[in-house]
């Protein structure tokens, strides 16, 4: 049963099928607000984080599933991958809406106010957590491949070493340093798949 089928089952109130997907999901959606709030250096009380592991699950099945409802598993994307970004969107917004308990305008030593020192243009903290997500699925397929490939892929990427000067190296025409290159991804791609990502080369 693909991910679609096993959603819907939920929806039409399957008992055994809404059982199921707490006992597979559950421990994800978990896993994530503790990373969004330790990427933010807030500390809750476990009351709290069950708090918002229940917002996020009545948020879920609110107005007749109308958020289970939303997920199509468009572009490959599982209810894994999905549910992730759910949660990761849902966990931000949560501490977004907290008060903080000390002014930002308020001076540190040096005349310096927090607000100065927490202004920040990088990636907002769910764009973090998608890439700290990626690189590591992406090391993990890569260290999946064959010797013969992940040396390749050192060489090529690593090194920066061209396919033509590759054909030289492997003793093969350029044709087939293409035909190599695509392989390789091809497998990378599946396997960043198999893991709930999509990946774009």
């Amino acid at each position: 049963m693909d991910d679609l089928e096993f959603v819907q089952r939920c929806i039409k109130g399957d008992k055994p099928a809404w059982e199921q997907f707490l006992k597979q999901y559950s421990r994800l959606i978990y896993k994530y607000i503790l990373h969004i709030l330790n990427l933010k250096g807030s500390v809750f009380a476990q009351e709290k984080v069950n708090d918002i592991f229940q917002e996020i699950i009545c948020s879920l099945i609110n107005d007749d599933y109308r958020k289970l409802k939303s997920f199509k598993a468009r572009n490959g994307c599982s209810l894994a991958s999905w549910l992730r970004q759910v949660t990761i969107n849902f966990s931000v917004d949560y501490l977004r809406q907290k008060k903080p308990e000390v002014s930002l305008d308020q001076e540190l030593d040096g005349g310096v106010a927090l607000r100065e020192i927490l202004a920040d243009s990088s990636l907002g903290v769910a764009d973090v957590v998608v890439r700290e997500e990626n690189f590591k699925a992406l090391r993990e397929c890569i260290e999946g491949l064959v010797e013969d490939d992940k040396f390749f892929l050192e060489l090529h990427t690593n090194r920066g070493l061209a396919l033509e000067e590759l054909k030289g190296y492997y003793k093969a025409s350029r044709g087939l340093m293409d035909v190599r290159k695509n392989r390789i991804l091809q497998r990378l791609k599946e396997c960043f798949r198999r893991k709930g990502f999509l990946l774009e080369f």
